[in-house]
């Protein structure tokens, strides 16, 4: 599997930014770290060697990107007010530099999954239900869709509009729910063991079901905890299975 490193000093977050890439073809895959992990975690974490076999046989191209949490939501000394500030900031990077990129380095008319585990799949979801024009679709694993999860009591317009539990069951201009109403790839995965919290699965399932937005829920056993080896077992199924 081929691996590329790039960096560019990213005007919406003011510090340089790297981004890892691997393979040539296919759709793309960008790919969210965990909590206040780097853009290097998920190939430290050997959930790359589990996707090596698609990044080789051409089905998709990965981006990894770095993480701002340790400037955000998990930095204890940062007022709240500041941490939103930065989320959104990270989420411009996302949308006017790295989707660029990715076209840039790929085509226009490339496909863009976000995928993320743990806090990861938060801002993936996030992500893609804010930008459906941009991004194609999301698999989010053992995730928690609710910002007030992280945030530590702290609650304003800002951190209502990146936290999904919150603002889609609002939602009714209708150019965004027909563009989410789109995709054929809303993937919501969990387990069900230690540290893993299906009933919020559950519940954002609800909220799209709501909404009439398609997707896809899917809670493993008791057997399948917050960790990597169950992330390691479900992207790869997914990727098989479902593109």
């Amino acid at each position: 599997m081929t691996k590329e490193l790039f960096s560019w000093h990213s005007h919406s977050l003011d510090k340089d930014m790297p981004i890892a890439c691997y393979g040539y073809y296919g759709f793309a895959l960008l790919l969210v770290p965990t909590a206040a992990a780097d853009y290097l975690e998920y190939e430290r974490f050997q959930l790359l060697d589990t996707l090596a076999p698609y990044v080789d046989a051409g089905k998709l191209r990965i981006f990894s990107v770095n993480s701002i949490n340790n400037e955000s939501w998990l930095n204890k000394e940062m007022q709240g007010e500041h941490k939103a500030i930065r989320q959104n900031q990270f989420n411009k990077y996302i949308f006017d530099e790295v989707i660029p990129f990715i076209k840039t380095n790929t085509s226009a008319d490339t496909p863009i999954i976000t995928c993320g585990a743990s806090f990861g799949a938060l801002h993936s979801m996030n992500l893609f239900l804010k930008r459906p024009d941009l991004i194609d679709g999301v698999i989010a694993m053992s995730g928690v869709y609710d910002l007030t999860e992280y945030s530590k009591g702290f609650y304003d317009e800002q951190v209502y509009f990146n936290s999904p539990t919150h603002y889609i069951p609002n939602l009714s201009d209708n150019w965004f729910l027909e563009n989410i109403r789109k995709s054929k790839h809303i993937h919501i995965l969990t387990g069900s063991g230690n540290y893993e919290d299906p009933e919020a699965s559950r519940k954002f399932s609800m909220i799209l079901n709501n909404k009439g937005i398609p997707h896809e829920v899917d809670v493993w056993g008791p057997e399948w905890t917050h960790d990597w080896p169950t992330w390691r077992a479900m992207l790869p199924h997914y990727l098989e299975t479902r593109f």
